[in-house]
């Protein structure tokens, strides 16, 4: 397969000639294409294909100045390497001579993107956001109030990204098909109008022409032999008689005359000041010859220039077609007033940045499905465009952060959700503060949930609020080609960035169903991808529309393990430091999984004499009095979870009396029900009692513990009151 190519470039009277080689022998990655193809695509003829590599030389010891995509050879500055890596758009090469470095000319090739569907993709995304911005300008403020200008002298950088706005609005598929709609079903009117015809060939006579035979001048004899000889004898030869035409010189369709009069005189300006070779300049002719061909058409010769705009008109506010020309023409103005700084990521020095602008794209579809699914109009939304020095600026640019607010109202509970463009995760703040306990991490989306009633810095601190983030991966064609490293940072986002209970992929897939790993039995914490691609008809947005309505519903539900872990998160976490317990204990294995020692307890019992230990251990039970007394075991969550019991008796205070408390908690016995099993000299009336176990873990064996170590342990005749303490405490209490 043949991958290479020569390029005749003229430089005066002489010819440079350019071959480019494409690396990749198994794969077409040079082409040539048809002039008129790539004119009407605003694309330089010679292209190439982002991610492959290219070897170049050029004749008569000529040079490319070095660049971002040429790497010239260190041996012989003549030949080099292409690599345009990522970088899509319209690349000038510029010639240089060998000695004086001078540029002597330049050349444009297009890189294009490996995707086919690339151009489709790159004109449906920016007429989407246009229109988006256009909805956002509407709502800003009423365009009837501002008087039009553009100053094309006061930001020239800005020049290209202004009319890429207006550009992606006229050339959008409704827009010209709004027009052609007008002209095939346009508003008509009929009118009345005056001529003379010659009184023979009149076949109806009304009231007006009898008086126009009996007054009008210009008369002829009538035959003796007519009827009307004797009464009138002459008539005239010719009447005024009234005729009703069909006109299209309607107030709409001036309307509509006058706004593409407008719009081509815009584009008109855009394309006097840009420079002769520049992209703009191309892109500016093209569309101001679509323009004209439209007016030239002869539907547009029988209106007039209007002399007032009817803008209230129910035509121009209802009718197909007259409708959307009528939309276009407010938010015009408005559109050419926008400056988005963030374009110059996306088209900037004639890139076409396709990936850029697919992110930019989702920022919209997902504004969009957040505002559905939680059925919220964010409070903060307007502050995506405030007035700038040179307009209306749009606040949507990498690397910065933009977010919107709003409250949903469910049925159960209500919550906070804020939507996030390139949110920055710090690695500085140590827990609880929010961020990664790693580096710095920005994903490209996030969306964050949280309990009406407090603020989202107290909801990180309390495990209180959840992050699920996107990233937006425009290259990946299907979830075949989903990558270990995007699967690796997905896990990156979810393992570091604190309170974060998902992370997904966002591609352009055609036909690939959503995929989904759980980390362990509910929809989040989880992990996967999803197909969101430009289309008129069928974005694939669904599939992540079903899978927020079920995060919902998940939020909704109160008694979700996801709600449970974060509470037991916050309550183990919410202190910095916890004694050390280095003391031998059974393993947390088992039956045993559940024991953690601080939140294992332990009831320290009492026993007053030799016989109530023996009766104590005959029948395995424990009892304790209830009531008021000081001798009485207050009866709370620790008493009745307790795991233990240890006994001790009169003057007893090391003590290796350890029992294991049955895990059916204490049952309350009658004075009457104690003497029933013998029990020595009951005096209360009412008693907790426990099922207690003699037999405790190998590791507690032969082990004693002092109790006066214990902070409940109270000397003297208070030396009987039980109290509880934990196993971690009584672990500090143990004899060595």
């Amino acid at each position: 397969m043949e991958n290479g190519l020569s390029i005749r470039i003229q430089s005066g009277l002489h010819y440079i000639e350019l071959t480019i080689i494409g690396e990749d022998i198994d794969q077409e990655t040079i082409f040539r294409v048809d002039p008129v193809e790539a004119s009407e695509n605003g694309e330089a003829q010679i292209q190439l294909i982002e991610g492959h590599f290219y070897e170049y030389s050029v004749s008569g010891g000529y040079r490319l100045k070095a660049s971002e995509i040429v790497f010239p050879s260190k041996i012989n500055p003549s030949s080099g390497r292409l690599a345009p890596n990522i970088y899509t758009g319209t690349a000038t090469f510029e010639i240089l001579t060998n000695n004086q470095e001078q540029k002597c000319a330049d050349f444009k090739v297009e890189i294009r993107s490996k995707k086919v569907s690339y151009r489709q993709d790159y004109r449906l995304m920016l007429e989407n956001i246009t229109m988006h911005c256009a909805d956002l300008l509407l709502a800003h403020n009423a365009p009837v109030t501002h008087n039009f200008t553009v100053d094309f002298n006061q930001d020239s950088r800005t020049l290209y990204q202004r009319f890429a706005f207006i550009r992606s609005i006229l050339q959008a598929d409704d827009f010209v098909g709004a027009v052609q709609k007008i002209i095939g079903v346009p508003v008509t009117k009929w009118s009345e109008r005056e001529e003379m015809k010659d009184i023979r060939r009149i076949r109806r006579v009304d009231g007006r022409i009898i008086r126009h035979i009996a007054g009008s001048g210009n008369r002829m004899r009538l035959p003796a032999s007519h009827s009307l000889f004797e009464t009138l004898g002459t008539i005239p030869a010719r009447v005024t008689i009234l005729s009703k035409t069909e006109s299209l010189d309607t107030p709409e369709n001036r309307f509509v005359k006058h706004a593409l009069t407008h719009f081509a005189a815009l584009v008109s300006d855009f394309r006097s000041h840009a420079k002769a070779d520049s992209r703009l300049f191309d892109e500016a002719v093209i569309l101001e010859n679509e323009l004209n061909s439209i007016l030239s058409n002869p539907f547009f010769q029988q209106v007039s220039h209007p002399l007032i705009l009817s803008l209230n008109s129910p035509v121009l506010q209802r009718k197909s077609g007259y409708k959307e020309i009528f939309r276009v023409w407010l938010m015009f103005d408005l559109a050419a007033k926008l400056v988005w700084r963030g374009g110059d990521d996306v088209y900037g020095a004639g890139k076409k940045d396709v990936a850029v602008l697919y992110e930019y794209w989702l920022f919209f579809q997902l504004l969009d499905l957040m505002k559905a699914v939680f059925d919220i109009t964010p409070a903060s939304i307007e502050s995506l465009i405030k007035p700038t020095a040179d307009g209306l600026g749009l606040q949507l640019k990498r690397g910065r952060h933009v977010a919107v607010q709003g409250i949903f109202n469910g049925h159960s509970r209500r919550l906070h959700v804020e939507f996030s463009f390139n949110r920055s995760f710090s690695g500085k703040n140590d827990y609880p503060n929010p961020g990664s306990w790693t580096t710095g991490m920005r994903p490209d989306f996030t969306l964050s949930i949280w309990p009406v009633g407090i603020s989202q810095a107290q909801a990180e601190t309390e495990e209180l609020i959840v992050h699920i983030h996107f990233d937006a991966k425009y290259r990946v064609e299907s979830f075949t080609e989903y990558k270990r490293d995007d699967l690796l940072k997905m896990h990156s986002y979810k393992d570091a960035i604190r309170r974060t209970a998902g992370a997904y992929v966002l591609y352009p897939g055609e036909g690939d169903k959503p995929f989904k790993w759980k980390g362990f039995n509910e929809l989040i914490p989880g992990l996967g991808a999803f197909a969101v691609r430009p289309s008129r008809s069928d974005s694939g947005i669904s599939a992540l529309r079903n899978f927020l309505n079920d995060v919902t519903q998940h939020f909704l539900n109160r008694a979700s393990q996801r709600e449970k872990a974060a509470f037991r998160s916050y309550d183990i976490y919410k202190h910095k430091t916890n004694e050390a317990v280095t003391e031998q204990l059974p393993e947390t294995v088992g039956k045993n999984r559940s024991l953690i020692p601080d939140e294992t307890f332990v009831i320290i019992g009492f026993y007053k004499n030799a016989e109530q230990l023996a009766w104590i251990e005959k029948n395995r039970l424990y009892n304790f009095r209830t009531g008021t007394d000081s001798g009485s075991l207050p009866l709370g969550a620790k008493q009745a979870e307790a795991k233990y019991l240890l006994l001790h008796g009169p003057r007893e205070t090391i003590s290796g009396r350890l029992c294991t408390l049955q895990n059916d908690g204490p049952r309350i016995f009658s004075k009457q029900d104690l003497i029933k099993k013998h029990y020595p000299k009951p005096k209360g009336a009412l008693y907790l009692v426990y099922n207690i176990d003699l037999k405790v873990e190998r590791e507690f064996e032969n082990q004693k513990w002092d109790i006066t170590k214990l902070a409940g342990y109270k000397p003297n005749r208070a030396s009987g009151v039980p109290f509880v303490v934990s196993l971690s405490e009584l672990s500090k209490a143990l004899v060595k």
